[in-house]
């Protein structure tokens, strides 16, 4: 019996794949249910491809809005790339999707056996013995398993005892997610933008037809809070000199749908595993989001591991996982820390722009395969 910890999308998928391949499992979340509040998320098509595989695909999809046209540019909309997506579905038979993070984790525990999921169940430590492992919840109670799957996001409770020296990294970013029933001009539907600004970021793409997501990304001191009766009035003012679309999105944004996260990552790890226990998703390689790939990494560690479970018969499982993933998950987290970086260049901002602009479409798609294509193929 495999637990898993964490019933955020990389548990929720690794359920999902454990049940398709008939490996026995049990997951456990601390909350009660899952949490309606959150922001947006991009389902690129390597994530896509293991929910068509897990039979989900058109749930989704009909969840969610398609993303067939990703622009990069400036404040004021000049596009520095500006990369429709007909490449990627000819080769991977779709597009990105954009989805509410909640709306996602709901289809995926709709899907899931209620019977294998315990809700409200917090762990708080294990023990890990020559038998198995034994498991002690905050609510005192306790369980007995064969391995434990840690999917329980960057503050993992199970990586920080396996592997205290382990850190998280701020990256000098603070971000303000927002989600509004403002109507964009037709050209948004099945577009997602991102614009640069000097060291400030505003990102749109339309969730479904009445929802619209935005982030807005600018430098800081970490740890901050926010004035709430002030909020929308200093976001308009930082981000003056923005399209007005931008602006009219803060404006129609009820303030309660604003969050604010501080960007962090977890600095690499050598090792995501014992001999049984493995770390997965965030727990054990969170990226910042500037490649939209957070998720995905997550959705593909549940599908390799599940299969490498189920073929792998002369070494350690875990082992044969990490030496699967390890590559490119690393680069995509170093990728994404320094994108970071370049899009909140001050002084260095117009050089930056002329080299995106003109950046050749070979390099593009090269980086955009590398990301899109599972490992395997």
């Amino acid at each position: 019996m495999y637990a898993i910890i964490g019933a955020g999308i990389g548990g929720l998928t690794t359920a999902l794949a454990f049940e398709k391949l008939n490996i026995p499992y049990h997951l456990y979340e601390k909350a009660e249910d899952i949490n309606a509040i959150g922001a947006g998320i991009w389902l690129a098509p390597n994530a896509l491809k293991v929910y068509e595989w897990l039979g989900i695909l058109d749930q989704i999809k009909d969840t969610g809005n398609s993303i067939d046209r990703i622009t990069i540019a400036t404040a004021d909309l000049k596009p520095l790339t500006d990369s429709r997506q007909d490449e990627a579905k000819q080769e991977y038979g779709y597009s990105t999707v954009a989805i509410h993070r909640a709306e996602l984790q709901k289809v995926l525990a709709n899907n899931v056996a209620s019977s294998n999921i315990s809700w409200g169940k917090g762990l708080k430590s294990y023990t890990e013995t020559k038998e198995g492992i034994e498991l002690q919840f905050l609510d005192a109670t306790t369980a007995n398993v064969s391995y434990l799957i840690a999917a329980d996001g960057i503050n993992s409770v199970v990586r920080k005892q396996l592997f205290p020296e382990s850190k998280i990294r701020y990256s000098g970013q603070t971000c303000w997610r927002g989600v509004t029933n403002f109507i964009l001009p037709e050209d948004y539907n099945h577009r997602g933008i991102e614009m640069w600004g000097k060291q400030t970021r505003f990102g749109i793409s339309k969730l479904s037809t009445d929802k619209t997501s935005w982030f807005a990304v600018a430098n800081s001191k970490p740890f901050l809070t926010d004035n709430r009766k002030t909020l929308k009035e200093d976001l308009l003012k930082e981000y003056n000199n923005y399209a007005n679309v931008v602006t009219d999105l803060i404006a129609n944004t009820n303030i309660d749908a604003i969050l604010r996260n501080d960007i962090i990552d977890l600095k690499p790890i050598k090792k995501w595993h014992t001999n049984r226990v493995c770390l997965l998703g965030d727990a054990a390689h969170a990226t910042t989001p500037n490649m939209g790939q957070g998720g995905a990494q997550a959705i593909e560690d549940a599908y390799f591991l599940s299969k490498i479970i189920t073929t792998n018969t002369t070494d350690s499982p875990f082992k044969e996982f990490q030496k699967v993933r390890y590559k490119k998950v690393n680069s995509i987290v170093n990728q994404s820390w320094i994108t970071g970086k370049v899009a909140h260049l001050g002084f260095g901002s117009k050089i930056r722009n002329m080299v995106f602009k003109n950046l050749p479409k070979s390099l593009i798609d090269k980086k955009m395969h590398f990301v899109y294509r599972l490992d395997n193929e």
